[in-house]
C-alpha cells in the first residue's frame, strides 16, 4: 500500500501544477449549484460536494443523477442539504485533473469522481488532504488505481464507491449465444482508459477458452475511431464494445462503419447499445450504482464512515436487453430471458 501512496503523491505535485496552468480554461462546462450554504436550516447541515464527470453521455449521465438524488434524499430526510459544484471535463483526462485540484483548493466536504480518468485525477488531487473521493462507472478500482485488491473489496486509502462491471464471461457467451457460427471476435476500445483493457482482457479470455478467435483494436482517441473500426469491421465476424467512455460518445461512427459492413455490434452496458445500433447487450443500472455512491456519500459526510475501510458496491440487477430490429435484419434468433429494447424511453 506505501508504494500506492508514494505513486500517487509524486503524480500529485505534477497535477497541481497543471492545475495552476489549467485553472483559468472554461473546458470542464461548469454546471454548478449557487444555492448559498448560510440558506441550510438552524438545526442541519450544509455539505459542499465537487462532481468531476468525465464526459457527457447517457451512462455517465444517469450515474451522476442517481448519486444527486440519493444523496438529496438523505440528507433531507435529516434536515440537511447538500451545495454541488458539477464539472464536466468534456473528455479530458488532464481537465480532470484541474477540476479535482479546484476542489482540492476551494475545500469541498467530498468530491463524485464518474469515471476511471476522473478518479484517477481526483485520487491523485486529494493524495495530501485525504479528502473523501466516493467514485462511479468504474469497472475495476484495483486497476484503475493500480492498488491490488479484489473487485468489491475496499481500497484502504481514502477511496470508495460503486462498480459497473457487467459479468465479461457472459457477455462472451452472449454473443455465441446469438451468432454461433462465430470465428473471430474484434473489440474497439479507446486504450487510454484501463478499465476498458481489463474487460476486453476479461472476454478474449473467455471467447479463446471456447475456440473462438478474438482480437484487439484500439484507438487513442476520438480521431482514430473511424479508421481502427473499418479494420476490425473487416476482419471480424462481430463487434464487441466494452463499457468505454471514448466509444459511447462517438458512437454513431461505430455504428456507420459497422452497418456498412454488415458486421453486427455487442455492446457492454446500455448507453453504448443504444449508440451504435448493436444488437444486444447484458447491461447494469447506471443510475442505480449512482444512486449506490450516494448512499455512500452520505454514511461518509453524516456518520463519518471511513472510505478506506468501505468495500466498493456491486449491483446484482443486470438485464439482457435486444435490439428488436436489428436482430431481426441479422435473422437472429433471440434466446428466452431477453427483453426488446424500448428506444422510446432514451429519446
Amino acid at each position: 500500500m506505501n508504494k500506492v501512496i508514494k505513486k500517487v503523491t509524486a503524480i500529485a505535485l505534477s497535477a497541481v501544477m497543471i492545475g495552476g496552468c489549467l485553472a483559468g480554461c472554461s473546458s470542464s462546462n461548469s454546471e454548478t449549484d449557487t444555492t448559498a450554504a448560510g440558506d441550510a436550516s438552524a438545526s442541519g447541515k450544509t455539505f459542499n460536494v465537487g462532481i468531476c464527470q468525465l464526459v457527457q453521455h447517457d451512462a455517465l449521465d444517469a450515474a451522476t443523477k442517481g448519486f444527486k438524488d440519493k444523496l438529496d434524499e438523505l440528507a433531507a430526510a435529516d434536515g440537511n442539504k447538500v451545495v454541488y459544484d458539477e464539472q464536466n471535463a468534456s473528455g479530458d483526462s488532464a481537465a480532470c485533473a484541474t477540476i479535482a485540484n479546484q476542489f482540492v483548493s476551494n475545500g469541498v466536504d467530498l468530491i463524485m469522481a464518474n469515471a476511471t480518468p476522473s478518479l484517477q485525477a481526483c485520487a491523485t488531487a486529494t493524495a495530501a488532504s485525504k479528502i473523501p473521493v466516493v467514485a462511479t462507472s468504474i469497472t475495476d478500482f484495483g486497476v484503475a488505481l493500480d492498488i491490488e485488491m479484489g473487485s468489491t473489496d475496499a481500497t484502504g486509502i481514502n477511496v470508495t464507491g460503486s462498480t459497473d462491471l457487467a459479468p465479461l464471461a457472459d457477455q462472451a457467451q452472449q454473443i455465441l449465444d446469438l451468432f454461433p457460427d462465430t470465428k473471430t471476435v474484434g473489440c474497439i476500445y479507446c486504450s487510454a482508459e484501463a478499465n476498458s483493457q481489463f474487460q476486453v482482457d476479461g472476454v478474449k479470455a473467455a471467447l479463446e477458452a471456447k475456440g473462438v478467435e478474438c482480437n484487439f483494436y484500439s484507438f487513442a482517441d476520438s480521431n482514430d475511431i473511424q479508421s481502427v473500426a473499418k479494420k476490425a469491421a473487416s476482419e471480424s465476424d462481430a463487434i464487441y464494445i466494452p463499457t468505454d467512455n471514448t466509444a459511447a460518445s462517438n458512437g454513431s461512427i461505430i455504428q456507420t462503419v459497422c452497418t456498412e459492413a454488415g458486421v453486427p455490434i455487442i455492446a457492454g452496458e446500455e448507453g453504448i447499445f443504444e449508440n451504435t445500433g448493436a444488437v444486444a447487450t447484458i447491461s447494469i443500472s447506471f443510475y442505480e450504482i449512482g444512486q449506490m455512491a450516494g448512499e455512500m456519500a452520505y454514511d461518509i459526510l453524516a456518520n463519518g464512515a471511513d472510505p478506506a475501510t468501505m468495500n466498493v458496491q456491486q449491483t446484482s440487477n443486470i438485464t439482457y436487453y435486444y435490439n428488436a430490429e436489428v436482430a431481426e435484419k441479422f435473422g437472429v434468433t433471440v434466446p428466452d430471458g431477453y427483453q426488446a429494447y424500448d428506444f422510446s424511453k432514451a429519446e
